[in-house]
């Protein structure tokens, strides 16, 4: 996600940051480059005007030219313009963001967009997170008569997420759909009915029709508008169409995890008017989360989201083993079970990829994986290279001769040098044990990674520091003054 546009900014920022004293020219520049930046990004012409011209006049004030440390006044600036773009201004109520349940029940959410946009996926993603994170009774009907089994695969995603779904009439027409569906709900006594509706090729007057009826006979309180990022210009062409016949309250992204651009979401709330409130990050039916406009401004300046990497590793680490796990680190053990379950965990919480772009300052690191052709492959790797070997070749890694690395190489489909990597990593991760014994254990661990959870550097995953450790406790545990200052700044903003 925004992966090339984060490059460009990085690269500019680079530069402004290495220099001692800017400019009015030297802002001018790099605002020109930031600009064909954003419009190779597929932002909208009328968005970067407007982002480009509020940069421009804060970061040619005396306040940065005159700064000890202009460069990072410069990148502050972009920072808080990239958040109000996005819809995190100072004037913005976070609560215009979240789905709004204060209404009779059911309260109806209507799903609208055009075919193909991910709207019956998410509008099961939705009803999965309304039972989860609110604890609400929630109904899903499919009023899409049009698309060959869409009606199916709601019933089937329905039963996946365990979420009710309204039963099947053939013949019956949307309309009547939605006006069955409003009765069974409040039989059914649901807090929340979720409306699919039906998507076209393109806009066209039948389809507004359509949405308009629907509109009228179930009074929804949201009307969420999905739209797939990967289309880019094309989504906000969309979006505007839209926006001119329905009332929208909102808007969802679909398919962040795979646009690499990142346009569609830069221009959304500028050309809606209306918040961007979930983004879709991913094929599974929990891979989608709340649109936090600072994150994703963080994210894309390569400042990472520790937040959402906190609230990620909270919601996929089980804290019973995390703490069995950090009582053994205490103690100075750690053995290749441990080692399996760390990776299952990076696994489990989206993979490499995902947590580098979580991190502050990984965007490099993430580079260097790639180009060494790193992947999520790795960890699959080495579970299958852990899982080859014996309960007690786990619990003893030293028993490892070569003998056994030839058996263990081709029971897992690898190699033996593959396999020496695998037990070079857990030498390193059992020396950092007895490392945070010495500082004094768990009290030492809790002081390093943030209370006591999942910690540990993981030697060889990435740059010359490693990959940092999952943080499953309180928090990451960041000592907030060796941060960069422009960290800093926004740390003592927040």
């Amino acid at each position: 996600m925004f992966d090339n546009l984060s490059d460009r900014l990085g690269n500019v920022f680079d530069r402004l940051k290495g220099r001692g004293a800017l400019s009015e020219n030297d802002v001018r520049e790099a605002m020109r480059e930031i600009r064909i930046a954003l419009l190779e990004a597929d932002v909208a012409l009328p968005v970067v005007r407007r982002f480009i011209d509020a940069v421009t006049e804060k970061a040619i004030g005396s306040e940065v030219l005159k700064s000890v440390t202009p460069g990072q006044q410069v990148v502050k600036i972009v920072d808080d313009e990239l958040t109000a773009m996005l819809g995190g201004g100072e004037d913005a109520d976070p609560k215009d963001r979240e789905l709004n349940f204060a209404a009779k029940p059911p309260v109806v959410i209507m799903m609208v967009g055009l075919q193909g946009s991910g709207k019956t996926t998410t509008t099961a993603k939705l009803g999965k997170l309304i039972k989860a994170k609110h604890g609400k009774k929630a109904l899903m009907a499919s009023l899409d008569v049009n698309r060959p089994a869409a009606q199916e695969q709601l019933k089937v995603l329905g039963e996946q997420v365990e979420v009710a779904t309204l039963p099947i009439v053939e013949g019956q027409q949307p309309v009547d759909i939605a006006r069955r569906a409003m009765e069974s709900a409040k039989l059914q006594s649901a807090d929340v009915l979720l409306l699919d509706t039906a998507g076209r090729l393109h806009v066209d007057e039948a389809l507004m029709a359509e949405m308009k009826a629907i509109a009228s006979v179930s009074a929804p309180t949201e009307v969420l508008l999905v739209v797939d990022s990967l289309t880019g210009q094309d989504a906000v062409n969309v979006a505007q169409s839209f926006t001119g016949e329905v009332p929208l309250t909102g808007v969802v992204l679909t398919r962040m995890d795979g646009d690499a651009r990142g346009g569609a979401a830069l221009s959304m709330r500028y050309v809606t008017g209306k918040p961007i409130k979930f983004a879709g990050t991913g094929e599974k039916l929990d891979a989608i989360e709340a649109f936090d406009p600072k994150r994703v401004a963080g994210r894309i300046l390569g400042m990472g989201d520790v937040v959402s990497l906190v609230e990620r590793a909270a919601e996929t680490i089980k804290q019973d083993e995390a703490e069995a796990l950090a009582k053994k680190m205490a103690q100075g053990k750690f053995d290749l079970e441990d080692l399996r379950m760390q990776l299952r965990q990076m696994q489990n919480m989206g993979g490499l990829g995902m947590l580098a772009g979580m991190l502050p300052g990984m965007k490099k690191a993430k580079a260097a994986m790639a180009a060494s052709n790193m992947d999520d492959r790795v960890l699959l790797h080495m579970d299958a290279i852990i899982g080859s070997m014996t309960p007690k070749e786990r619990k003893r890694p030293e028993l490892m001769n070569a003998k056994r690395k030839k058996r263990v190489a081709a029971g897992s489909g690898t190699d033996v040098q593959t396999v020496n990597k695998v037990l070079k990593m857990h030498q390193e991760m059992g020396r950092a044990m007895k490392q945070i014994k010495k500082m004094g254990g768990l009290k030492g661990l809790g002081a390093l990674f943030g209370g006591g959870g999942m910690g540990a550097a993981m030697p060889g995953l990435g740059g010359p520091a490693g990959m940092p450790g999952l943080g499953g406790g309180k928090g990451p545990g960041v000592d907030p003054n060796k941060l960069p200052p422009d960290l800093q700044e926004l740390l003592k903003k927040k």
